[in-house]
């Protein structure tokens, strides 16, 4: 039997074919699987990453909730067009404690990954409120009810637990610490900030939604969106020169 009769069996018998296409796929994917279970991280550790404070992992919670990845990334590729709008592209690092992922499929709106400190907690407050009162073209829906919900964060401790149980290395302090924690990075000049910075280099603290006497869901959601694309000096990773 020549080589064209047995390639001729495959173009015949479409159960065949399949079979055949699956074998094919299953090599192909072990090839590029197999390898990672061999190695002790697929993720480079950067300076600055760090686990989220329980006010910005509440916050990243109310994120999640709403479907806010629907229509925002934060995943900037390396290309030219894209540095130049919305900044450095993304490292793996940054993305290191995220379960799941928030890098998007989909823009209707611009990619977040470097909103942190863009804009002012103002500007989010009315974004949030009225988002055409500051986006003329805006097609996003109004959250203005987030300011009006007190944050629930007597069980956040249990949060930060579960994250540790998947590898985030929140310490047995940062655990005890998380109610308090709360407070303390919602409160303007409070003593406490010095330990929180200890704990979470960089976090910001101080009231977010307008409201001191409340912690609200916008308080937890804007000091995530401030957080976001601060904690790394990009300064180091300046290889722009490699950009398509």
């Amino acid at each position: 039997m020549s080589l064209w009769s047995k390639h001729a069996i495959l173009e015949k018998n479409s159960i065949i074919l399949v079979i055949g296409i699956l074998i094919v796929i299953a090599i192909g994917g072990l090839v590029e699987i197999v390898p990672l279970f061999y190695l002790k991280n697929t993720i480079e550790k950067v300076d600055g990453v760090r686990p989220y404070t329980p006010l910005e992992l509440a916050g990243r919670n109310i994120y999640v909730r709403e479907g806010c990845y629907l229509c925002h990334s934060q995943m900037i590729r390396p290309l030219r067009d894209e540095v130049e709008r919305y900044g450095h592209y993304s490292l793996a690092a940054e993305s290191m404690y995220d379960r799941p992922f928030q890098w998007g499929s989909k823009r209707t709106g611009p990619d977040l990954a470097r909103i942190g400190g863009k804009y002012s907690d103002e500007w989010h407050r009315d974004h949030l409120r009225s988002p055409r009162s500051v986006v003329p073209g805006s097609v996003m829906p109004d959250y203005s009810w987030l300011a009006q919900t007190d944050l629930d964060f007597a069980r956040i401790g249990d949060d930060l637990k579960a994250q540790a149980l998947l590898g985030v290395p929140y310490t047995a302090e940062m655990i005890a610490n998380a109610a308090a924690d709360v407070v303390t990075q919602t409160t303007n000049d409070s003593p406490d900030a010095v330990d929180l910075a200890k704990r979470y280099p960089k976090a910001n603290a101080r009231d977010f939604d307008g409201d001191p006497a409340r912690i609200t869901e916008a308080d937890a959601l804007i000091a995530y969106l401030q957080m976001l694309g601060t904690q790394i000096d990009f300064k180091l990773y300046d290889d722009k020169a490699n950009i398509r």
